[in-house]
């Protein structure tokens, strides 16, 4: 049986190599690859809601002929403006459409057309401004209409009906050599239907039962074997020789009480689960989640004075410089004051001057430092420790699997702690992050203030600055967050840069303002935030570069302008940097949301602070593959499967996964033997670390 990876798209019918570039834009090279292309939505065409059945508020589908058609341009924004007016003997409708002026030589009178779109009143007519729209010819009916129809991503050159009639001729002729690589016990144990059958009703379903049957088969297939993968690695984990510290329950105690503020309950908790990972031979693997400013860099470090105490070295890797900054200064400060501070802590970031960087490395070779922290410099060849015990990995998610297992690989099996403030709903910790232990810091510090979120619209902005300048001649300090740093001709949206300027003329003179951006250098930026710490600016307008690593207690006012263009989890970072203090907090957010997602974003974000219910939201809105990082976790393979409405599946495939890996660890007998090929194709950065364990 051939290989369908190997087989070029250009060989199937209706391609060849002018159209495979078409394809490539959509990410499909291979055979494999189109079969695996699933629609995004279906349509039930089966029978059309005539037009004068359609309700105005609803998306809906509908197909008829096309009546008339023309373009113009309008009176007041000189936008063009395409129409269509389409129907049947019931009635019609008009579409519309904005800025298109190439449909003017797509539409002709008397074509059939099928448009989906959301149906609106207008001037005492039915209108869908925008649809999805698709003609439909006599030689293509029987895949666009009269059916249950597939609806796919698409690209420029590359139409719905052209799309369907390449995916039926690939399945017809490659369909049948797809390899069912599920152990054919597991597919009896579950009447699972084959592959080729599974793959061809998803495409082309003859029912919605069926389709979801075969979705929920693919689904299964995809966790069972992630699973496996999950299961390896920590397989792997167990078996190994680590480093076993001595901590006694006097220096547990000591360093709980070394400070000058009391430590919550979660964080005892969190220092006394690592106490007893640490004390162990096998090394730890634990994440680390906790809410923004839950106190996870302090319980970090007590892994680190851990290693000092027993003789050995640790790290400490962010995802930028201003975060490893913060976490330097932070710690340095927690040191100097307690009874540990003879562990010398040096700052590794990509912008040091080669000497400095140089005495670095030889003071970490000779065991001099004890505690290094930096970012993905760390990584460099040139950092070699003596004695590495302890691994802290800051925002886990913005670093790949390879990338982490870089800087463990620095030492001997040594413990390793990744942290989190993007928790990960508690439901799918188990299932998803089976190869880690994990912990939760689910409680803040006492005496923080209370944060309100209130939401504004793009034509209010003017009252927010009014609000906005009040609070600050009261003594607040506050974040303006754009989303970009200049001005775009494509994206109608407010940046930086202008309206630091326009604001120093304007809603805020006379108060002292900064700018920081990701484009600014390094002395920049940290010279402005130095001053803003020091309370010589007043207001700070800001790109993304404020998300994480900034700490000011007095700043307790944040405004994310065009808050719609953020994710949700990056505003809930981003309001984390005011409410750090003990006075209360507001962030404002100024939005027009478009798109149900965005209005879906701003809803969860106005409804809570708590960043588990904002996780759990966030994992619904955006799906898995988004939410986890596709790249990061495997869940590139997981094409179908999704870990947030389907974890009654995820749960039966990891059982099945257990049972087969618990009878047979190496995967060494029978049909297990394809199982392993599989998992060591599909995930090759966790059995790179399984075979080096």
């Amino acid at each position: 049986m051939r290989n369908l990876q190997d087989i070029s798209i250009q060989y199937v019918k209706g391609v060849g190599p002018a159209r495979k570039k078409l394809f490539a834009n959509l990410g499909i090279e291979n055979i494999e690859d189109l079969l695996y292309f699933f629609p995004r939505r279906y349509e039930d065409r089966r029978q059309m809601t005539p037009f004068n059945q359609l309700k105005a508020g609803e998306f809906q589908t509908v197909s008829g002929k096309v009546l008339a058609r023309g373009g113009h341009r309008s009176w007041f924004t000189k936008k063009h403006v395409y129409e269509t007016a389409i129907g049947d003997d019931t009635g019609r409708l008009f579409c519309v459409w904005f800025n298109q002026p190439f449909l003017e030589n797509y539409f002709k009178v008397g074509e059939q057309v099928v448009v989906y779109g959301k149906v609106e009143v207008y001037k005492n007519r039915l209108q869908m401004v925008s649809p999805e729209y698709e003609l439909i010819s006599k030689d293509d009916e029987s895949l666009s209409v009269g059916r249950i129809v597939p609806i796919y991503s698409l690209t420029r050159g590359i139409s719905q009906r052209y799309l369907r009639k390449v995916i039926k001729a690939c399945l017809t002729s490659y369909g049948l050599e797809l390899r069912d690589v599920l152990p054919s016990s597991i597919r009896q144990k579950f009447s699972l239907s084959n592959l080729s059958q599974s793959i061809s009703n998803i495409h082309f379903p003859e029912s919605l039962e069926i389709q979801k049957q075969s979705y929920e088969r693919i689904a299964f297939e995809e966790f069972f074997f992630f699973q496996v993968s999950v299961i390896l690695r920590r397989l792997s984990i167990v078996h190994k020789k680590g480093i076993s510290h001595a901590i006694a329950e006097d220096f547990l105690e000591r360093f709980i009480h070394s400070f000058p503020f009391e430590l919550t309950g979660a964080q005892i908790r969190v220092i006394k689960e690592l106490a007893e990972d640490m004390k162990r031979e096998s090394p730890m693997l634990r994440m680390l989640q906790g809410d923004v400013g839950s106190g996870k860099t302090l319980v970090a470090l007590f892994g680190c004075v851990a290693a000092f105490q027993n003789g050995w070295q640790s790290v400490f890797m962010a995802p930028t410089e201003i975060l490893a900054r913060q976490h330097f200064e932070v710690i340095q400060k927690m040191v100097e004051n307690g009874p540990f501070k003879e562990m010398r802590i040096a700052l590794l970031v990509s912008n040091l001057k080669k000497e400095q960087k140089e005495k670095i490395y030889r003071e970490v070779q000779n065991g001099e430092i004890h505690l290094l922290i930096g970012t993905h410099a760390l990584l460099e060849e040139q950092v070699q420790f003596k004695r590495l015990s302890f691994v802290v990995i800051d925002e886990q998610h913005k670093f790949g699997v390879r990338q982490r297992a870089l800087l463990s690989d620095k030492g001997t099996n040594p413990d390793v702690l990744v942290m989190t403030a993007t928790p990960i709903p508690r439901t799918l910790c188990l299932t998803l992050y089976g190869d880690l232990d994990v912990s939760m810091i689910d409680e803040l510090p006492p005496g923080r203030g209370k944060i309100q979120t209130r939401l504004f619209y793009q034509n209010q902005a003017a009252d927010v600055y009014k609000l906005l300048r009040q609070m600050v001649e009261k003594g607040c300090q506050a974040f303006i967050v754009y989303p970009i740093i200049e001005e775009s001709a494509s994206l109608d949206l407010k940046a930086a840069v202008a309206s630091f300027k326009h604001f120093e003329q304007n809603e805020f003179k006379g108060l002292s303002l900064g700018l920081v951006h990701g484009q600014m250098n390094r002395k920049e930026n940290q010279l402005v935030m130095d001053k803003f710490k020091n309370k010589e600016i007043d207001i700070l307008v800001a790109t993304t570069v404020v998300e994480v690593g900034v700490d000011v207690p007095n700043a307790t006012v944040m405004v994310i302008e065009h808050a719609e263009r953020f994710g949700l989890a990056q505003m809930h970072q981003l309001r984390g940097r005011i409410g750090r203090g003990e006075k209360d907090s507001v962030c404002f957010l100024i939005a027009d949301p478009t798109t149900e997602e965005a209005q879906a974003r701003l809803r969860a974000i106005l409804s809570t602070t708590d960043g588990f219910k904002i996780a759990e939201e966030d994992l619904a809105i955006r799906g898995p593959g988004q939410f986890f990082g596709r790249h990061q976790h495997g869940l590139n393979e997981l094409r179908i499967a999704n870990p947030a409405t389907q974890l009654d599946i995820l749960e039966l495939a990891r059982k099945e996964a257990l049972a087969l890996t618990s009878a047979d660890p190496q995967l060494k007998l029978g049909a297990n033997r394809t199982v392993k090929e599989v998992v060591q194709k599909r995930y090759p950065a966790y059995l790179a670390m399984v075979s080096a364990g």
